[in-house]
């Protein structure tokens, strides 16, 4: 298993508050951002017990949930549903993309 999986695991729990706040303006997105995030750990898990190509996908499926839940964090705040996120989730997330960025290149 990759190391960063517990970090995400981090940011799923730091997400709860936030995906409540979301929920209250708009249910659909915070059920984007949840599936999005749920996928990142997901598919880690996945890719950890899968060898070659196989791995690589879904290392690479777990990068682009990564992006997705920035973007729905990213859309939530210009939205007006959430004042701000905490720089250290955002920077958690951002630490996420990039090693799984690095994994599958």
């Amino acid at each position: 298993m990759l190391r960063v999986y517990d970090v995400m695991i981090d940011v799923l729990k730091g997400l709860r508050p936030v995906l409540m706040q979301i929920e209250k303006h708009d249910r659909d997105l915070g059920n984007q951002l949840r599936r999005a995030a749920s996928s990142v750990a997901l598919n880690m898990g996945e890719g950890s017990g899968s060898r070659g190509g196989t791995r690589t996908m879904r290392y690479r499926t777990a990068l682009g949930s990564a992006v997705e839940t920035a973007a729905c964090l990213d859309v939530a705040m210009a939205l007006g549903y959430v004042e701000h996120v905490d720089q250290e989730l955002l920077a958690k997330i951002t630490h996420v993309r990039a090693v799984m960025a690095r994994v599958v290149m």
